[in-house]
């Protein structure tokens, strides 16, 4: 099953929380691979995690 088979037959709440992994994960490989420093990881996780109102 591909990714908009998987997504289609998730609640839009799963999508949400599926859409902050994914974007959390990438957040995560910026800071890995040095694109971004600690403190722009830890605010943008912050931001992100108030907007889209997901807890870890």
């Amino acid at each position: 099953m591909d990714l908009q088979q998987t997504d289609a037959a998730l609640s839009p709440e799963e999508k949400k929380r599926q859409l902050y992994l994914r974007q959390k994960a990438l957040l995560e490989q910026f800071l890995k691979t040095g694109a971004i420093s600690r403190a722009q990881y830890e605010k943008s996780l912050g931001d992100l995690t108030a907007k889209m109102g997901c807890a870890e």
